[in-house]
């Protein structure tokens, strides 16, 4: 039995001896769609750094790339879905002699199951050896048999050798990868799995890296890792966030905002508050992602379950800092989650009034300790709570936003259009948060004082002092 595929830019023969391959089309253009969250976003800037260092052109159009590579997200499956989506499409869609190469967490998490998943594809690597693209693409270069599956064994992420900046500029505002993988074991999660043990990058490395993004004109750095409050333990540091943080607020005081994203409760709060509090370029917003309210839910999460320690840490925050921005996300429908348990997550969210929440339901995600639970929680159900608990927090957003009005505060110009400005303040992190509209056409990339005079429930109103 004889079956032809085509494969790139001719025929490829498939019988019981093998693939039979034709001349490959050079590749001289890469083109690259990030998927998922800021730390992909990191990711693919790094690789098309590594791949312009090897004299590759990158495209901003897909369909006029000679290779296609998509950064792919496998944390919960509506993102494996969409990832997946995504490939089919681009390996439907791409010319004779195209490429089509899968990136990130769903190479690294379904390796096995990428090729009979996403017909035509030609190369996959995991998230682990992103820094070796360079080979990957050179192998798709040279006769062979394709796909070409690069997943050679690693326990952690296989950093660059190559003075490469691990940060992704996007307008005014930068995301600044500190570290990768993660030591936790939330019952819930994926990440270990697929991203492997901490790995903390070097503070010099940090710092050059904010250097160069001050050079480029950014006015925001935004620090991101799996979990940011562990920073440098792994190296051998206690404190290491708090030291990088001092570091930066003296090596870059030009950039006027930098913002920690992803901090985990159980940190040692106090250097972060001092930090904080002080005169200097680190932002009043706490992201700590705390997931549920009730012990024993926490518990059953694999989470840190002592809720006397978060109402202790955040009412310091807010004593020593008033104007402090809060943001916490729920996983609401963990398994064996009760009316009693769900309530106790509104009693504390009503307490607690965050300026900011997530909510997501839980997924049963295979190979998490949580999936040898039973997924008790029906769909409905969760919708259901979703919706209680995103309804009770919007009051609260709406109200906090409500007490604003009147005041004055420093906005970041993102956009305009239609005789308006969008924006965000020091209370907005980027794309999860709210936004500040201006009825003028301001410069994208100013950095203005405002007063506002409005409050939606996640934006404000404003007009320029």
């Amino acid at each position: 039995m004889i079956i032809f595929h085509r494969m790139g830019d001719g025929w490829r023969k498939n019988d019981r001896m093998g693939l039979m391959s034709m001349t490959k089309r050079p590749i001289k253009t890469f083109y690259i769609e990030s998927l998922g969250c800021a730390k992909n976003s990191v990711d693919s800037r790094s690789m098309a750094e590594l791949l312009d260092m090897a004299g590759y052109e990158e495209c901003f159009q897909a369909e006029e790339s000679d290779l296609i590579i998509v950064n792919t997200c496998g944390f919960i499956q509506p993102a494996k879905e969409e990832s997946l989506q995504v490939l089919r499409d681009y390996a439907q869609e791409k010319r004779p002699g195209q490429y089509l190469v899968a990136a990130g967490c769903l190479g690294e998490r379904e390796k096995q199951q990428l090729a009979a998943q996403v017909e035509g594809l030609d190369a996959a690597l995991g998230t682990r050896r992103w820094s070796e693209i360079v080979a990957v693409v050179e192998k798709l270069r040279q006769p062979g048999d394709s796909p070409y599956f690069y997943f050679p064994p690693t326990k952690q992420i296989i950093e660059s050798g190559e003075p490469i900046v691990r940060a992704a500029l996007e307008g005014s505002s930068a995301y600044l990868k500190i570290a990768d993988g993660c030591d936790r074991g939330c019952a819930f999660c994926a990440i270990p799995l697929i991203k492997g043990p901490m790995f903390s990058r070097p503070i010099p490395e940090i710092l050059a890296d904010a250097q160069a993004l001050a050079e480029a004109g950014a006015k925001e750095v935004i620090l991101i890792a799996q979990d940011t409050t562990t920073y440098g333990r792994d190296l051998g540091m206690k404190d290491g966030l708090a030291a990088l943080l001092g570091e930066l607020a003296v090596t870059v005081p030009e950039i006027p905002w930098v913002r920690v994203m992803y901090t985990f409760p159980g940190m040692h709060a106090e250097p972060l508050i001092e930090l904080m509090a002080a005169d200097n370029n680190i932002l009043p917003y706490l992201d700590i992602p705390l997931q549920h309210a009730h012990p024993d839910v926490l518990k059953r999460m694999q989470r840190p379950s002592d809720m006397k320690w978060v109402r202790d840490t955040l009412g310091k925050f807010r004593q020593a800092i008033p104007e402090v921005a809060l943001r916490t996300t729920f996983i609401v429908g963990f398994p064996g989650e009760t009316e009693a348990e769900f309530q106790e997550l509104l009693d504390f969210t009503a307490e607690m009034r965050f300026d900011h929440v997530g909510i997501f339901p839980y997924y049963h995600e295979a190979d998490t300790p949580a999936f040898a639970l039973e997924d008790t929680i029906p769909q409905e159900v969760k919708d259901e709570r979703i919706q209680r608990l995103a309804a009770l927090q919007e009051e609260i957003s709406h109200a906090n936003n409500e007490a604003w009005i009147g005041r004055e505060l420093d906005v970041l110009i993102e956009g305009t259009g239609d005789g308006i400005s969008v924006g965000r303040s020091f209370r907005d992190a980027p794309e999860i948060d709210g936004l500040v509209l201006l009825d003028e056409v301001l410069t994208e990339g100013e950095l203005t004082r405002v007063r506002v005079t409005g409050a939606l429930t996640h934006d404000l109103m404003a007009e320029r002092k």
